[in-house]
């Protein structure tokens, strides 16, 4: 199976232990919901503004590879021990929804086994000059595939508002991917339940991982996630290029190193009219949210006309 052992978590669609059946436990004695894996790895970045760190770490067997990573870090203390450039080794918590790390003591840098980073693709120094969006700009143009092979383009969703994020299939932790997908799919379920909705609003996950992520991967991944039949909530993927071109237009940082990859969360409604009319950072919006901003901006006679 495509998905065992990357640690997916689905916020009450999928059942966990399927998903961790190749995790193994750290010895140390934790809450039965809790997993530790024991981590060693290069900070590269402290971000203690927004209780976070980016570190560079080795494979975690059975869980993620070796890759770049922005981790919570719950206790302000640890921040007096996490310094650019150092070596650490640290234990990474992990529960249903959310995941953090503590334990922090220094190691050697000699012994770390670190990924290769991929090059830039080609194309990429284009679209680093390509403009970031703001809301009110013009959703830019593309050319995607779906889950089953169908080509996308913003004639797609002509006429009709979408609500666009981007994920990774392996992206392991999960408070990031897993939850945005778990958000997208109580998205999903409460527009099938409302007529109106249903006919107006269309949901869009691009992946940021195209030389893994082919259609057939995303079907499987959109089988987990979706009740639909792919029409309401489509799972998409494009060239490096394309790729390139959207992450930077989202302003979503992405570092590709050893297979998989470290980025931003963004998700976006875009109007009927092709408007980008709101960006959401991070994982904090709620589903209810996104749906009161989108069904107050219908107007009065398309309610009226499809009531």
């Amino acid at each position: 199976m495509i998905f065992a052992g990357v640690g997916l978590r689905v916020l009450g669609v999928v059942a966990v232990a399927l998903l961790f059946s190749g995790c193994s436990q750290s010895e140390s004695v934790v809450p039965s919901d809790e997993t530790v894996y024991p981590m060693r790895g290069v900070v590269r970045e402290v971000r203690q503004e927004d209780a976070s760190v980016i570190i560079e770490h080795e494979d975690v067997p059975g869980y993620m590879p070796a890759m770049t990573m922005l981790f919570n870090v719950r206790d302000e203390a640890l921040f007096d021990q996490l310094k650019n450039d150092e070596a650490i080794a640290f234990d990474l918590v992990v529960k249903d929804t959310s995941s953090w790390i503590r334990q922090i003591a220094p190691t050697d840098a000699a012994t770390l086994q670190l990924a290769k980073k991929r090059p830039r693709a080609e194309g990429s120094s284009a679209a680093a000059q390509a403009p970031r969006l703001s809301e009110g700009d013009l959703m830019p143009d593309f050319r995607l595939l779906d889950q089953l092979g169908e080509e996308i383009t913003p004639q797609t969703f002509a006429g009709k508002d979408v609500v666009v994020t981007f994920i990774f299939t392996r992206c392991p932790l999960p408070d990031f991917c897993p939850k945005i997908s778990g958000q997208f799919a109580e998205l999903e379920k409460a527009i099938l339940d409302d007529p109106r909705l249903s006919s107006q609003v269309k949901l869009l996950s691009i992946t940021i991982d195209p030389e893994f992520d082919t259609p057939a991967v995303l079907k499987e991944y959109a089988d987990h996630f979706s009740t639909s039949d792919g029409e309401l909530w489509r799972f998409a993927v494009g060239t490096q290029e394309q790729t390139d071109r959207l992450t930077h237009a989202f302003s979503v940082y992405t570092e590709t190193s050893g297979g998989t990859i470290n980025h931003g969360l963004c998700t976006a409604w875009i109007g009927s009219n092709g408007i980008v009319n709101k960006i959401w950072r991070g994982n904090g919006w709620e589903p209810i949210e996104v749906l009161s901003t989108i069904n107050n901006s219908i107007s009065p006679l398309t309610k009226a006309t499809e009531e």
